[in-house]
């Protein structure tokens, strides 16, 4: 980057109190307008990204975004609105647009801002905030350096779809008519590359990635390189298998998806729409009673780390599923009361969710699933949520005698997720990248592999 945006970021560490402020004065102009609630979020945020396909710099992008989105509350009728301008006549314009909408909408008894005394009162230093003030011709380099690793592993790698180094730096107030306004910022960079493996029985191609809120602890471009072509050459000979109920794993990079299929089934929206397999299932056992999901939003450096939620109400630890039974929905304040509930402190989603695991590495995972198939990739968005049916295109690995006997493309994986997670035979201890679902390689113990 150049020294004007370095201290570009250095701006936005430092406009914190600023958008505090701001989120103050647009909820005196909101008061003033005569809104009898209202709630504000501002945000500020900063990127690069830059890309390197066949070792020439393809596209450089910078960012540089701010603005803020209100809802105002007449009664229980809501309006909301938000715009990129920050001059004192937008806000106003904003707010009266706002409210302009509320006095138009039908009365929701729903509506509202959550309860006061679920406010968050103690805002932690979680330690998410690690600017890297990366030059361009610094980024250049080092996506050149990853995507040189992958091409240099091996002669069968053979083409590039590019590596990617991307930086961003946020910051965020939130604060609402009760008093309550919080804030916080974040940052978030990576590097990637995808590659094409290619021999007399055609063309693979994969990818590999490392991301993190600290710039020194990403993995080296080199090993992100090197990881993408072992995994495209791996893919090299893929076929289909004849259409079979087998075991089943879900790779660590791939497990957090089947996850978040269960928690869209468990989140209020979807629980207050009745569109939803699990709706009425609190204290329903849904797992192996071994299983249990936790909920961390204070981890210091968590992807999904937050002491408040979108509504303003204070994040805690919590279980999700103990013993295998679902014991917290995921709530915010407007679907609780849907719900005849209270939130749950999960208006816009989970902060940091573990999955425990069964202490095992991979191989003895394989050694224990036998015979059946490792999914590796998924396509396609095959979930129902109203059903629990679960259908995904797939690629990965067909396991015979716990080892990898050969690489399988163009099949269908197939279940209801209801049996999947009632069926999960071992989670693996092999989740060690930064995500906010943290979860192993899941083995269920029974699925269709539909192919030939």
């Amino acid at each position: 980057m150049t020294q004007d945006v370095a201290e570009q970021i250095d701006d936005l560490r430092g406009s914190e109190a600023g958008l505090r402020r701001e989120v103050q004065e647009i909820l005196e102009e909101a008061r003033r307008q005569g809104a009898t609630a209202a709630e504000v979020g501002v945000s500020r945020s900063l990127g690069l990204t830059v890309t390197v396909r066949r070792g020439e710099l393809e596209t450089v992008e910078f960012t540089r975004d701010q603005g803020f989105g209100i809802t105002v509350y007449v009664g229980h009728r809501k309006g909301t609105a938000s715009t990129t301008d920050a001059r004192p006549s937008a806000v106003q314009d904003t707010v009266q647009k706002a409210l302009e909408i509320a006095r138009h909408t039908a009365e929701d008894p729903a509506a509202g801002l959550a309860d006061a005394s679920l406010m968050a009162t103690e805002l932690p230093e979680l330690d998410l905030f690690h600017p890297w003030s990366v030059e361009v011709a610094d980024a250049e380099a080092l996506a050149r350096e990853c995507e040189r690793a992958a091409l240099g592993t091996d002669r069968r790698i053979t083409n590039s779809e590019g590596a990617t180094l991307s930086t961003s730096q946020s910051c965020r107030a939130y604060g609402n008519s009760h008093g309550f306004v919080g804030s916080g910022c974040g940052t978030r960079h990576g590097v990637s590359v995808s590659v094409i493996a290619s021999d007399a029985q055609g063309m693979q191609r994969d990818y590999w990635y490392t991301s993190s809120r600290v710039p020194a602890e990403l993995e080296s471009p080199e090993a992100v390189g090197r990881r993408a072509a072992e995994r495209a050459l791996a893919r090299l000979g893929a076929r289909p298998v004849d259409t079979n109920r087998v075991p089943v794993a879900f790779a660590t990079e791939i497990a957090p998806g089947l996850i978040g299929s269960f928690l869209s089934a468990i989140s209020g929206g979807a629980l207050y729409r009745r569109a939803s397999f699990l709706c009425d299932s609190l204290g329903t056992r849904l797992f192996p009673e071994r299983v249990r999901i936790d909920e961390r939003p204070l981890e210091p450096r968590g992807f999904g780390s937050a002491a408040f939620d979108g509504d303003g109400v204070a994040t805690r630890p919590k279980a999700i599923v103990e013993a295998g039974r679902l014991v917290s929905y995921l709530l915010s304040a407007y679907s609780g009361r849907r719900l005849g509930m209270a939130s749950t402190g999960n208006a816009g989603g989970v902060h940091n969710l573990y999955v425990s695991d069964d202490g095992m590495d991979l191989d003895r995972l394989l050694g224990h699933m036998g015979r059946g198939m490792l999914v590796t990739e998924l396509m396609g968005q095959g979930f129902n949520a109203v059903t629990g049916d679960y259908s995904r295109g797939a690629a990965g690995f067909w396991i015979e005698d716990g080892a990898i006997a050969f690489p399988v493309q163009e099949v269908t994986v197939a279940g209801n997720l209801r049996d999947m997670l009632g069926g999960i035979v071992a989670v693996a201890a092999d989740a060690t990248r930064p995500a906010n679902v943290h979860c192993g390689t899941l083995l269920i113990e029974g699925m269709t592999v539909a192919g030939k």
